[in-house]
């Protein structure tokens, strides 16, 4: 009988391990779990983060189109205002340019000629200096420069030529600032030399009276 027992209590043991393997459910350790929550919040700032560096990338280059674009309107006011001033300039150098074309007969006259002379080239070394250039002469007629003051009926010249420059032009860089006012050549106008008919003969057409006479 105690034999017996032993045996029982020896297997005892065995027996209750074997349930507890059974009924034991799947470990997790807590380091592995907090590793799962710390990559993804890791992958929700990265998202964040770029995100926020795409509006400030997109942000700076509108502000730098803008920049651009406003530094352009200012440069193209203030080239308007000074092409304004130095077209009105143009204007004094013309009358500077008839009294120097004025024939000066006295002695007074000529010394005043000499005090124009000098006003003009200063005049002219400044529009020089804002790079105001006169446009070059040419013999053909080019709407881009040049402004037809009036036509010259001419066999002379070949129709679209200039005949005569009027008042000058002037180029502001590679603008035109003020168009030279010219005389271009044309055409003579043909006339008509054509028979005229019989409805326009004179009553007094000798055939009519030879006509006349040989009814008689």
């Amino acid at each position: 009988m105690e034999a017996k027992n032993e045996t029982e209590s020896a297997d005892t043991p065995a027996e209750a391990n074997d349930a507890v393997e059974v009924d034991a459910e799947p470990f997790e350790s807590p380091g592995s779990t907090e590793r799962d929550t710390t990559a993804e919040v890791i992958a929700q700032l990265e998202a964040e983060r770029d995100e926020a560096l795409g509006h400030a990338q997109r942000a700076l280059a509108d502000y730098q189109n803008l920049r651009r674009r406003t530094q352009a309107d200012i440069d193209a006011a203030a080239k308007r205002a000074r092409g304004e001033v130095l077209g009105e300039t143009l204007t004094v150098l013309d009358y500077l340019d008839m009294a120097l074309a004025t024939e000066c007969k006295t002695e007074e006259g000529r010394n005043l000629k000499v005090g124009v002379t000098m006003t003009r080239a200063h005049l002219a070394t400044l529009l020089e200096r804002f790079k105001v250039k006169e446009i070059p002469p040419s013999k053909v007629f080019d709407a881009t420069y040049h402004q037809a003051f009036a036509t010259v009926e001419t066999t002379e010249q070949p129709p679209g030529s200039i005949v005569e420059v009027f008042r000058k032009g002037w180029l502001y860089g590679d603008q035109v600032l003020r168009h030279a006012q010219v005389r271009v050549a044309a055409a003579p106008k043909m006339v008509d030399s054509a028979p005229s008919s019989d409805a326009d003969r004179s009553v007094d057409d000798p055939s009519d009276d030879s006509h006349d006479r040989m009814s008689d």
